[in-house]
């Protein structure tokens, strides 16, 4: 896996904290770091990757194992 710099746990969040939660922790990077994001839900799971990305990140990678937990990796825009 890429370096991380940062990892954020929004399992037990719900929307609309999922996404400023995940919000709150790029605006602490610097352009290009990344950060590893666990969160639940099919809300969430559709929901953040879609607002990261309108926000000028970049979604790098996306699993989600069978238990529904999803692990989002994103890079910090400029």
């Amino acid at each position: 896996m890429q370096d991380v710099t940062r990892e954020i746990d929004i399992t037990r969040d719900v929307c609309p904290m999922t996404f400023v939660r995940t919000r709150l922790a790029l605006d602490k990077l610097a352009p290009g770091q990344l950060l590893l994001v666990r969160l639940k839900g099919d809300e969430p799971l559709r929901n953040v990757p879609r607002t990261v990305t309108e926000q000028g990140h970049t979604v790098v990678s996306m699993e989600t194992d069978p238990t529904g937990i999803g692990t989002l990796l994103i890079r910090r825009g400029e």
